[in-house]
């Protein structure tokens, strides 16, 4: 890699790490966009595979905080996690059978979604002490399993962490609170991102080289995003707007573009 790319990757890395910690998720959405248009990354299937390897780590980083914090449901995220393994290797297998640009231009379209739920907000449920086991199996394991599915085959297909979408399919399924989901998803947002980056690798999607900047300046922006979040938390709402909007316009640009 020319000291150029590593630059445009280290810039892209800490733009990553500054949504995730400025917004609270939406920065797998973006990483594609990004290695291709301004890394240069000419593959699309490259970009996602490589890409995915990013969003788990980062996911991973991100845990060890909530679990410590007990904002994690374990039992619901392994039912979660576990479908969602399986619509992620098969999504994954999906996405790279399917031509480049199409991929690309159907990637547009789920930014535009993403975009138009990220703009509606998010609602968390009225149950902070639900919890799976045995008298509870029965009602919470078909909801939690059947959105996990759903949401690993999206994730796995365009090689994101899906937490805009995993945290929303928990509150569905449980009425957990939006704070509790948020630590939930990032277990299943490390299963997903781990089985979709395995996939691309054994297809020689990932380069891993790229990925290491990626995480370096990712923790740069991780950094810096949590000095400013303390500073604005004020307008995070204007903030989630604002990003919001930037990912509807992305997405139309990436959709006209590959059509």
């Amino acid at each position: 890699m020319d000291p150029a790319t590593i630059g445009l990757a280290l810039l892209s890395g800490a733009l990553i790490g500054l949504v995730l910690a400025l917004v609270g998720g939406g920065g797998s959405i973006v990483a594609v966009p990004l290695l291709i248009h301004v890394v240069g990354v000419s593959s699309p299937h490259a970009a996602i595979g490589t890409a995915a390897v990013a969003v788990a780590l980062n996911a991973a980083a991100g845990l060890a905080g909530h679990a410590r914090a007990a904002n994690v449901k374990w039992p619901c995220a392994v039912v979660f996690a576990g479908a969602g393994m399986v619509g992620a290797a098969l999504g994954a297998e999906l996405g790279k059978a399917m031509d480049g640009e199409a991929l690309l231009a159907a990637f547009g379209v789920l930014m535009i979604v993403v975009g138009g739920l990220m703009l509606r907000g998010r609602k968390g449920g009225a149950d902070p002490d639900v919890r799976l086991f045995a008298a509870s199996a029965r009602h919470l394991m078909p909801r939690l399993a059947g959105y996990g599915l759903a949401v690993g085959l999206l994730a796995g297909f365009f090689g994101i962490g899906g937490g805009f979408l995993i945290v929303p399919g928990l509150i569905a399924a449980t009425a957990m609170p939006i704070g509790i989901a948020v630590g939930t998803s990032l277990v299943i947002v490390t299963a997903l991102g781990a089985t979709t980056a395995t996939s691309y690798a054994l297809s020689g999607y990932v380069d891993w080289m790229l990925v290491a900047w990626l995480v370096a300046g990712g923790i740069a922006g991780t950094v810096a995003g949590r000095f400013a979040g303390k500073r604005l938390a004020a307008r995070k709402n204007l903030l989630e707007r604002g990003f919001a909007a930037v990912v509807i316009a992305v997405g139309v640009f990436i959709t006209a573009r590959a059509l």
